[in-house]
């Protein structure tokens, strides 16, 4: 059987559209698996090995989550600078910062997370990655007209580090990780938060480089903006409900979703 050249023209499919349609496999199958490892985590003991694997699973999901989503928008070569240039700079902030203090503070990673890259949990960096790009995409959606370099980096850090209102208790609760001196939330001391703003404005700024925005802030990433608000809205409801911990579901979702709601109202709008 023989095809002329037309057909054979339009039986290849474009580079881009196929990189695309991957992308949206793997963000999809990624996705699920990060839904089931947030679900099944406050099921499980706390500070057991099962937890354990789910807290990788819950971060590699997420960050592979996060780096299909962009490849989807910006392209893979882009989408894997950006996800390494992220997780390099942030090994080197977490080193420094077990080393010296700086800037979030003194505080020390237990053998509980393995494999360590530099004496850091591989999963670490992947984590600022994950939500760093969905916190800068919602800033943006969120600023709506406002949305300029400057109110990005400050609005995305400020979504990154309310992140952390849950992640920090969560961690220190399972062992993760031990504060030398005991804070006033949870055990975390303020000077944490303080440290997660100053690193979140860097990866915002690599972001900013390695992914620019949309020029109109209507354009920002919707499954991006969409993994922001999910994961605001889980980790309420699930410090609410099952890890029983009104505190911190009530400070971390003061923290996330009035941006998320802005953010999602932002797209709506258009």
């Amino acid at each position: 059987m023989t095809t002329t050249p037309a057909e054979r023209v339009n039986s290849v499919r474009p580079p881009a559209a196929h990189c695309s349609r991957v992308a949206g496999s793997v963000a999809g199958v990624a996705g699920l698996a990060t839904v089931a490892g947030m679900i099944a985590t406050p099921l499980l003991p706390q500070g057991g090995r099962a937890r354990r694997v789910l807290s990788s699973v819950v971060v590699v999901g997420s960050f592979a989550t996060t780096t299909a989503n962009a490849t989807r928008g910006w392209g893979g070569r882009r989408a894997g600078t950006a996800a390494a240039a992220t997780a390099v700079a942030t090994t080197v902030v977490e080193r420094i910062g077990t080393s010296t203090g700086l800037p979030f503070g003194r505080y020390s990673y237990t053998a509980a997370l393995r494999p360590k890259v530099a004496h850091v949990p591989a999963i670490v960096p992947l984590a600022w990655f994950a939500l760093g790009l969905p916190a800068r995409e919602a800033a943006h959606a969120a600023l709506g007209a406002r949305s300029t370099p400057a109110t990005r980096a400050a609005l995305g850090s400020a979504a990154l580090t309310a992140w952390d209102l849950f992640l920090d208790p969560q961690m220190v609760g399972e062992g993760y990780w031990t504060w030398a001196r005991r804070g006033v939330y949870r055990g975390i001391p303020l000077s944490n938060f303080a440290g997660w703003f100053l690193t979140g404005l860097g990866v915002m700024a690599l972001l900013e480089a390695t992914l620019p925005p949309s020029a109109q802030a209507s354009g920002a990433d919707a499954t991006l903006v969409g993994e922001y608000a999910y994961m605001g809205v889980m980790e309420t409801l699930g410090f609410a409900r099952f890890f029983r911990d009104p505190l911190v579901a009530v400070v971390g979702g003061a923290g996330m979703l009035p941006i998320a709601a802005a953010a999602v109202v932002g797209k709506l709008r258009g």
